[in-house]
């Protein structure tokens, strides 16, 4: 069976092996509301549909226009099975139900780096501590397909962390995920508040981080195309029973 959870996903969960994000525009608070109560609805009266489905999640966009999904399979063939039997009556369904939803693609990634708070802790004794209140996404699109640059550019960004003057504290941990295709990065961020993040992008420097050549070299990579963040709420988790 299907059962509702409150809990937060781990995203550093080893058995992970295809994480993927996708994003439907819907236009409003309300419809962004009638959305988690459609998808829970297409799913909770339906038996969980595979076992290499280990958690499926909903946020909704502080832009009060979309609704971000994170499912976590354990491989492609698990997803693709998936599409194959059971997705399409759940899709219809929750069309049916919000009409007008915009579906604005899959993106297809895998785990590489997760990173605790900046105090130095281990990311489950952060979490353990501290429960996230919101998660900004931070999209990066290079110029072109190179997976080496992907990992070397998150790397940096590591290092930036590592060597950072001036941390804020209402960081909890950060997640890293490599598009398959070579050619984005998704950091998955999680903050104490939407306030907490407001207050560590207008301290100095350009961004998160201080005006460091560390954090200047991150965000001048040869090849970085662009750089978007939006801030979510988790709105519903969805695991099997």
């Amino acid at each position: 069976m299907t059962r509702r959870t409150d809990t937060h996903p781990d995203l550093a969960d080893p058995r992970i092996g295809a994480p993927f994000f996708s994003t439907w525009r819907v236009g409003t608070p309300l419809r962004q509301r009638r959305t988690v109560e459609a998808v829970a609805a297409a799913w909770e009266r339906r038996p969980w549909p595979a076992p290499g489905l280990l958690g499926y999640h909903l946020y909704t966009g502080h832009d009060t226009s979309t609704v971000l999904h994170y499912s976590q399979w354990t491989d492609e063939p698990a997803y693709e099975a998936f599409v194959r039997t059971r997705r399409q009556e759940r899709v219809d369904e929750i069309d049916t139900a919000v009409p007008g939803i915009e579906h604005l693609g899959l993106g297809r990634y895998r785990h590489y780096r997760s990173g605790g708070a900046p105090e130095g802790r281990a990311v489950s004794e952060g979490r353990a501590a501290r429960t996230p209140g919101c998660i900004v996404v931070v999209d990066v699109e290079f110029e072109s397909a190179d997976p080496e640059r992907q990992r070397a550019w998150v790397d940096a960004v590591f290092e930036a962390l590592e060597n950072e003057p001036a941390p804020h504290p209402g960081g909890i941990a950060a997640h890293f995920h490599l598009s398959t295709d070579g050619t984005r990065v998704l950091n998955y961020a999680e903050w104490e508040s939407a306030q907490a993040h407001l207050e560590a992008l207008a301290a100095p420097g350009d961004g998160i981080g201080s005006a460091t050549a560390l954090w200047e070299r991150v965000q001048t990579w040869p090849g970085l195309k662009s750089s978007t963040v939006s801030r979510y709420d988790h709105a519903l988790g969805l695991v099997p029973d």
